[in-house]
């Protein structure tokens, strides 16, 4: 069964969600500060997050921000006493999935969770499915198998070292965008790299070479002044 994390510092009705939930099946980690939610999250990993907005340390609604700018997409239900409008907008706004004001009855509890929970193994499905369409990037008659690492343009195999593979990665799954040298840099060869280097000049034309040289369309184009792009036309 699904891990729900409650974010609760009324004792009684942390004991209450605790007991009940249980009861469905769910495991449960309850947590009484709104400071302690996004170590709670990491350590536990978490399915589903209720986080009452009222709490000692942060608010919840400073404790889902958080977790939203750190990247966290787990769902979280608002349970709060306050029930004016613009109360639930800020929660919502915040970042949160759904909102329920107290007193709840138990069973609209377990079917907002139910509900959301739905939701968010539809949207890890959908990803899956998309991860699953990348696993090969193409451009006009080049071909990036992502799986076997593998370059084909047109029917020849080109073969390539690991750092020209990144690149060519990285300018191929954005047609079209202008790289700056500075930014293809920092991307592949990491900020520690020497910034007056010429080594992305120097891969650029061995990618060049490999995938341009001696055929009529050139994908790797440069714009003056601005970086690289890979574009399927004259452009």
């Amino acid at each position: 069964m699904p891990h729900l994390l409650v974010v609760e510092d009324d004792r009684r009705v942390s004991d209450f969600l605790n007991r009940g939930l249980r009861a469905e099946g769910y495991q449960v980690t309850v947590v009484e500060r709104g400071d302690l939610v996004q170590k709670s999250v990491e350590q536990t990993e978490p399915d589903l997050i209720l986080l009452d907005v009222m709490l000692p340390g942060i608010s919840g609604v400073e404790a889902c921000q958080r977790l939203r700018a750190a990247r966290c997409r787990k769902p979280v239900l608002m349970l709060t006493a306050m029930d004016a409008v613009e109360d639930k907008v800020a929660g919502l706004r915040c970042g949160a999935d759904d909102y329920l004001t107290k007193p709840f009855a138990f069973e609209e509890l377990l079917a907002r969770i139910e509900a959301l929970l739905r939701r968010a193994e539809q949207h890890a499905d959908d990803e899956v499915a998309t991860s699953a369409k990348q696993r090969q990037l193409s451009l006009a008659d080049l071909v990036l198998d992502l799986e076997r690492m593998q370059v084909r343009r047109g029917d020849q195999l080109v073969a390539m070292t690991a750092r020209e593979l990144a690149l060519l990665e990285l300018l191929m799954r954005h047609p079209g965008r202008v790289f700056s040298r500075e930014r293809i840099l920092n991307t592949i060869w990491g900020y520690s790299e020497d910034p007056l280097t010429n080594v992305v000049d120097v891969y650029i034309r061995r990618l060049r070479a490999k995938l341009d040289e001696g055929r009529e369309l050139a994908l790797i184009q440069t714009v003056r002044g601005l970086g690289y792009k890979m574009e399927g036309g004259d452009g």
